[in-house]
């Protein structure tokens, strides 16, 4: 017997058998059984009503982002120094810092919901996203994973990240690549950004950087000579740096300053207490603070910015000042009262939201009523703009069209020499 003719008797031996047992057919070239409960879906043609509650009790089974976290206790500063902070386990529960490898808050809100970016090839996003890839430049947008990418770039909004992509620093928040050496910036990207954004035709430009200490300089004339190419293409676009410390260097800061950008932006990050924790060692609040108030007082016209949030991922482009991260109340009005002391115009606030395992984890996901409790209290002490929300970044576009039409009004009524 040969072999072909030994399966085909087979065959027909199931199918016979199939006739009293159809089950040990459907089964007989499976390798393996099928689920033990599979027959549960057919039991019944009957349809139960869905039970609403049952519903609401799977999603916060999921996690809705209230459970979870907490970070890890501290005790109160000294009262020689409002920086010494030591950490303790059995700490005052009301201080906490956030860790690499801590409990995160169990799933998120309901409020963490972005449409994602168009992929049509007309839109705006994709135009944006060809543009640059075409002159090889860089956007903090794409670099730190920005949850509002695609509302900002169909928009015509997008923040070009100068100096290249890797910093020389390594914040415990930022996505962004680091290296101790990275390679040499592109000496023509300043003639290149200048180029992508009159095609654009945006009123209005965020430049931002990764740090980059291995510089003199920290970038400061790159910086200043896109600026300068930038108002020269367009005299009435108007130009927003968002940069690093510059090592604290005066003379870096007064050279941006008064290149001819119109706001000029540097993120707190995080309040006075949690910035080691936060930020690379050779940062510090108050260095960042004292480069806004040096680039005021080099440039009074100038409006100056800062965040208190970095959320998601994001390095130098991502929220003034981060949130979810153990601050108190009292910390985040004291930080705003600091800024307002050196005359800050502009704060924003976001949720701080984990880019990898390997970074900080949340300590709590802040709500939308405690953002809008902080931007009522910024609007008091007298910030000119607050923007506040839980995926606000310091380089989201809402602020950027209130930020046009309050310089715009503000120096027409000042006279046309400042136009």
């Amino acid at each position: 017997m040969t072999k072909e003719t030994s399966v085909r008797r087979r065959l027909l031996s199931l199918s016979a058998v199939s006739l009293l047992n159809p089950q040990i057919f459907s089964c007989a070239f499976q390798t393996r059984p099928p689920p033990s409960h599979s027959w549960a879906i057919f039991s019944s043609t009957e349809q139960k009503p869905i039970d609403a509650s049952s519903s609401t009790k799977y999603v916060v089974s999921r996690g809705d982002g209230s459970s979870g976290g907490g970070g890890v206790p501290m005790k109160k500063p000294n009262q020689s120094g409002r920086q010494h902070v030591q950490e303790t386990d059995e700490g005052d529960v009301n201080l906490v810092r956030p860790k690499v490898g801590a409990p995160m808050p169990i799933g998120r809100p309901s409020w963490f919901h972005v449409p994602a970016p168009s992929q049509a090839e007309t839109s705006r996003y994709q135009q944006v996203k060809e543009s640059l890839s075409n002159l090889s430049l860089n956007t903090v947008c794409e670099e730190a994973q920005c949850p509002n990418i695609g509302e900002c770039w169909n928009g015509g909004t997008g923040t070009i990240m100068l100096l290249g992509d890797t910093c020389t620093r390594g914040c415990m928040f930022c996505a962004v690549k680091t290296d101790g050496k990275p390679p040499e910036p592109d000496p023509f990207e300043p003639f290149k950004t200048a180029e992508a954004v009159t095609k654009w035709g945006v009123d209005y430009i965020v430049l931002t950087s990764v740090d980059r200490d291995d510089i003199p300089d920290g970038g400061a004339q790159h910086f200043a000579t896109t600026v300068e190419l930038l108002k020269r293409a367009k005299s009435d676009l108007l130009v927003e740096c968002l940069v690093s410390d510059f090592q604290g260097d005066p003379n870096s800061v007064a050279t941006l300053a008064t290149s001819g950008l119109d706001v000029y932006a540097h993120n707190v990050e995080t309040v006075e207490r949690l910035q080691k924790y936060v930020r690379d060692s050779r940062a510090g609040y108050w260095q960042s603070i004292g480069t806004l108030e040096h680039a005021k007082k080099v440039q009074p016209s100038l409006y100056t910015k800062t965040s208190i949030t970095c959320i998601n991922h994001f390095c130098n482009g991502s929220i003034s000042l981060m949130l979810g991260l153990g601050e108190t109340d009292e910390e985040v009005i004291q930080t705003m009262k600091d800024l307002r002391s050196v005359d800050v115009d502009v704060v924003t606030f976001g949720q701080y939201l984990r880019p990898t395992e390997n970074h900080l984890s949340v300590v709590e996901y802040v709500t939308p009523e405690k953002f809008e409790y902080f931007k009522r209290v910024g609007e008091e002490l007298g910030f000119k703009y607050v923007a506040s929300g839980p995926l606000v970044r310091s380089s989201y576009k809402a602020g950027e069209f209130y930020l046009t039409h309050m310089i715009n009004k503000e120096r027409k009524a000042k006279g046309p020499e400042n136009m």
